[in-house]
């Protein structure tokens, strides 16, 4: 499970480099593609916003890529479902303000992280759980 649980933490990681990606370096060149009901002279207008939500995405990359290499199972843990949590949100967020199909790439990766990181945490040291709880 642990390997399960580090894949699909490193998904979502990958996603919001890609994300990141999208909104910092290509908003104007493959956003009206990506977007086509949307006006193409909105992304020219909104360059800075864009890139800004990047910046957003990496800082939840950077929180999964943390939680990853941290040793200590607990604060391991912690720490990736606090991001995990944030990307869930953002995914529920988008799924009732935009579009269903514009959350649903982040909030599911995520809860299926969250959910086999959590399965991961409680079957790994079932003792130490219970008396950090």
């Amino acid at each position: 499970m642990k390997l399960v649980s580090r894949g699909l933490i490193a998904l979502v990681v990958l996603l919001h480099l890609y994300i990141a990606w999208f909104e910092i370096f290509a908003w104007t060149d493959v956003g009206p593609d990506t977007f086509s009901s949307l006006d193409p002279a909105i992304f020219e207008s909104t360059t800075e916003i864009a890139a800004n939500q990047g910046v957003y995405n990496l800082f939840l990359a950077a929180g999964l890529v943390w939680a990853l290499v941290i040793r200590d199972p607990h604060w391991s843990f912690r720490v990736a479902m606090c991001f995990l949590g944030f990307v869930a949100i953002a995914g529920l967020t988008a799924s009732l303000t935009l579009e269903v199909s514009n959350g649903l790439p982040q909030l599911i990766p995520a809860l299926l992280a969250i959910a086999a990181t959590t399965v991961n945490y409680r079957t790994s040291s079932p003792q130490q759980v219970s008396e950090t709880a």
